[in-house]
């Protein structure tokens, strides 16, 4: 959760891995909302949750997942960042591509 001075969350997202008081706590003093389920066998399981947040997450691995069939993504080929971005780009602009014209 520490990524620098400089940046202010809103929200942590997380998944049921990082279900504690601890985390959930760490979030709150961070001065963010935590997104983390609760896992099914805890005793006390509030009625609130954030689900719209939380399918936000689903959407980003979702994407990650399909950018990393791409072999040079999934294995990090490109030597300076620049050169990876790049590649990244151009991943993300055939699964828009793919994504658009299947009808």
């Amino acid at each position: 959760m520490e990524t620098g001075p400089e940046i202010k969350h809103r929200a942590i997202v997380a998944d049921k891995g990082y279900d504690s008081n601890a985390n959930r706590e760490a979030a709150r003093k961070a001065g963010a909302v935590p997104v983390i389920p609760y896992k099914s066998n805890r005793r006390d399981i509030p009625r609130h949750f954030a689900k719209a947040l939380y399918r936000g997450r689903a959407r980003i691995e979702q994407m990650m997942g399909k950018l990393k069939r791409f072999k040079r993504v999934a294995l990090r080929c490109e030597k300076t960042a620049r050169n990876f971005r790049s590649i990244v780009a151009i991943a993300a602009a055939f699964i828009l591509i793919k994504s658009v014209h299947t009808a």
